[in-house]
């Protein structure tokens, strides 16, 4: 069985390009899309870096948040890490030269590190619904043994989910155009298309499902219930209530870019793999769509990791202020009680 054209995903556009019998169907990525994704890696890389440099240097004990915003950092930044081979693959028109062994270990951390962001941001949410709607005092937010448990967890379920990625990755020489693909390859596994068709949407449901679906309402659920707290305690006229309308804001913001980034990539990803188990309708004009919409899905969910960073760590007063102490811009102050307990 010939292998399945892969990028960043279990389910790949490309793909339609060798089986489309419709005409026009094959598009070329976009020129700048290469370049997007390169300001994406410097963004992210910069970004990632300074926070878990600023965590690692915190001195005293460090908040469960903190740890949560350090390992979300490192994730992304491993993930950033692997962006200039892609660019290099898109820019060389999906012509893979690095050799089997890394196609197989770049397409598992970027499925793993996929998993384990979206893993530490349902933490981080539920860390926030704690403090908030319980009112934990910021002692019992500080590292414990359940902190410890769950960023484990976290790892460990993320590598488990991404091993697939590791088993069936490998390079494919196309003679058509003399290219070498990363790809995926399941004849070890399968005998015929349908039965690739069939892996193919079960690792992609899969991956929207657990890496998406699942953590997003959980997500919800949290900063739902944080925000009938605040509205329900709510009165501008005083100063503690102006911080928690200001949180209400921060996390609007949060849940609006995260849905913003990942809703299209993970719908595409699902309508496409569909449509191979004739699921979805896979007329010519929705085969076009996805070709032509595919690669900006995928550059909307990079920058979600890139601005992570910021949104996650740089709204939250005591590590800004860390941040800003390293760069020398500001000198750091400790921040209040109140302030940890009520900023995500």
């Amino acid at each position: 069985m010939e292998p399945t054209k892969n990028l960043h995903t279990y389910y790949d556009y490309k793909q339609m390009e060798n089986t489309s019998m419709c005409d026009n169907a094959q598009m070329a990525t976009p020129l700048f899309i290469p370049v997007f994704i390169m300001l994406i890696f410097l963004l992210g890389l910069s970004g990632n870096s300074m926070v878990i440099f600023t965590v690692w240097r915190a001195e005293g004990k460090r908040r469960a948040v903190e740890v949560y915003i350090g390992n979300l950092a490192l994730a992304d930044l491993t993930f950033m890490v692997t962006l200039p081979l892609w660019v290099v693959y898109t820019a060389m028109d999906d012509h893979w030269p690095f050799g089997a062994a890394l196609c197989k270990i770049v397409s598992y951390i970027d499925i793993l590190n996929m998993y384990a962001s979206v893993f530490l941001l349902t933490c981080m949410s539920f860390n926030r619904y704690q403090a908030i709607v319980h009112s934990l005092s910021s002692t019992k937010l500080r590292i414990r043994g359940h902190t410890r448990i769950s960023l484990a967890a976290v790892w460990i379920l993320s590598g488990l989910l991404a091993v697939p990625a590791l088993i069936f990755h490998t390079t494919w020489h196309v003679p058509s155009n003399n290219h070498t693909s990363c790809t995926l390859d399941f004849g070890l596994v399968v005998t015929n298309q349908r039965q690739g068709s069939l892996w193919i949407t079960a690792l992609t449901m899969s991956l929207s499902t657990l890496g998406f679906l699942l953590p997003f309402l959980a997500m919800i659920v949290c900063y739902g219930l944080i925000g009938c707290t605040v509205m329900r305690h709510f009165n501008i006229r005083r100063q503690e209530d102006q911080r928690k309308w200001r949180l209400l804001k921060i996390i609007t913001t949060v849940v609006v870019v995260f849905t913003s980034c990942w809703i299209p990539f993970h719908v595409l990803n699902s309508a496409g793999a569909l449509s191979y188990l004739g699921l979805f309708p896979a007329t010519c004009a929705f085969q076009r769509f996805l070709l032509l919409a595919y690669p900006y899905a995928t550059c909307l969910a990079f920058i979600n990791s890139s601005i992570n960073p910021f949104l996650y760590a740089f709204l939250d007063l005591r590590l800004r202020s860390r941040c800003l102490c390293l760069l020398h811009l500001k000198k750091f102050r400790q921040t209040s009680t109140n302030d940890e307990e009520v900023h995500p």
